[in-house]
C-alpha cells in the first residue's frame, strides 16, 4: 500500500477540488438561474484536473522514482489515481446533491420537461443520485485514464536519441 501513497494523496486532493468546484458552480448560479449553462461550465473542470494529474505524476516521478519515470510507470500511476477517485465518487456525489445543492435534480427535471427535451418520467430516471453516481464512476474512470496517459507521456523521462543520422 505504501507503493501508492502518492496516488492516494492526489486522489484525495482531486476529490476535494471536485467538491470545491461544485460549490463554485452553485455560488455562481449554475445550479439555479444559470442551470441551462451548467453542463458547459462543468466541462471546464478539465483544466484543474489536467493540472492535478500533472502535479501528481510529477510528484510520483520526483519522490518515488527519483526523477526517472517511464510512460508505463506514469500511466499506471494515473490509472491508480483514477480508480481511487472513482471509489470516492459515490461519496462526493452524495455530498454534492445532499448538502451543496439539494434541489439540483428538481431544477434539472423541471428545465428538461419545460423545454420539452424529456418527459417527466425520462427526466426523473436520468436526473437522480443513482444515475449521477454511475455517470461519475464511468466518466471519472475513462477521463482519468486518458488524462493519465497524456500526462504520463508528457513527463516521462526522455531517452537520448541513439539513431545515427546520415546525409
Amino acid at each position: 500500500m505504501k507503493k501508492f501513497t502518492i496516488e492516494f494523496k492526489w486522489a484525495i486532493i482531486s476529490t476535494i477540488i471536485f467538491l470545491a468546484w461544485m460549490t463554485l458552480e452553485k455560488q455562481l448560479g449554475f445550479h439555479d438561474e444559470k442551470i441551462k449553462w451548467q453542463m458547459f461550465f462543468t466541462m471546464l473542470i478539465i483544466f484543474p484536473n489536467f493540472l492535478l494529474y500533472y502535479l501528481a505524476l510529477r510528484d510520483k516521478k520526483k519522490n518515488y522514482y527519483n526523477g526517472e519515470m517511464s510512460w508505463k510507470q506514469g500511466f499506471i500511476s494515473g490509472v491508480v489515481i483514477s480508480f481511487i477517485v472513482v471509489i470516492f465518487s459515490p461519496i462526493t456525489q452524495f455530498i454534492t446533491h445532499e448538502f451543496i445543492t439539494p434541489n439540483y435534480f428538481d431544477k434539472l427535471i423541471a428545465l428538461s420537461v419545460e423545454s420539452k427535451r424529456l418527459t417527466l418520467e425520462e427526466a426523473k430516471s436520468y436526473f437522480n443520485l443513482t444515475a449521477y453516481i454511475w455517470q461519475s464512476i464511468s466518466g471519472g474512470l475513462s477521463f482519468g485514464v486518458v488524462i493519465g496517459a497524456i500526462v504520463a507521456y508528457m513527463i516521462k523521462t526522455k531517452t537520448p536519441d541513439t539513431t545515427i543520422k546520415t546525409k
